[in-house]
């Protein structure tokens, strides 16, 4: 287990670290009157354990050039990752506001009670990307595995609306893959301009671990 990671985050854990690998963008999204194009990207993605109930989440990213040199920075992603669970008075926050009391979940067999019809745990995940988009997302991790779709509290800032490069809903789904003792980290991420419209695929990346 990582070091200082709490009981209620174990779930979460195969998540923690550093990782660096490609992927593609696709512009499908947004060119419903051109040809779409796959942009290659290389990613750096860190989970970091933080002293409270949530993991700390943050990812930048590069276009790749023709002749495969590291081309401009993309927007970079900062967000927070946590079990869904009622708010409890030994919690902090909302904002500064500090938790009083002892927290529930101190072992496994309180983490138990924590998990779904399904066989997993609920989770939540904010994302912000420095374009001023903000994206909430609920699902479930289960086995290694997270699927998550975005839920009421996302916003796209009226700028990236007006250059039609805003999406309504999206979907996230992250797991690994362990192959001759080689751990991979992949993760895909389709987007539709409602929950009723078709998903399209934006992004699709491989990462290795590297801390």
């Amino acid at each position: 287990m990582p070091e200082g990671l709490s009981v209620e985050l174990t779930p979460l854990a195969f998540l923690v670290g550093s990782w660096l690998g490609t992927g593609v963008v696709s512009s499908r999204f947004v060119s419903a009157d051109a040809e779409p194009v796959e942009h290659k990207i290389i990613q750096n993605v860190t989970f970091s354990v933080e002293s409270a109930n949530y993991l700390t989440y943050h990812a930048t990213s590069r276009l790749i050039n023709s002749d495969n040199s590291v081309g401009i920075e993309l927007p970079a992603e900062l967000g927070f990752w946590r079990l869904a669970r009622p708010a409890e008075r030994g919690d902090h926050g909302p904002a500064l506001l500090p938790g009083s009391g002892d927290i529930s979940i101190k072992s496994a067999e309180d983490l138990e009670r924590l998990r779904n019809a399904n066989g997993g745990f609920d989770i939540e995940a904010s994302i912000i990307h420095s374009g001023g988009a903000y994206e909430v997302y609920a699902g479930q991790v289960a086995k290694g595995r997270i699927d998550m779709r975005t839920v009421a509290g996302s916003h796209m800032p009226y700028h990236l609306v007006e250059a039609g490069k805003s999406w309504g809903y999206a979907e996230r789904m992250y797991g690994t893959l362990t192959t001759e003792g080689i751990t991979k980290l992949l993760w895909v991420q389709e987007v539709a301009a409602s929950v009723r419209d078709e998903m399209v695929p934006l992004v699709s990346v491989e990462l290795d671990r590297i801390g």
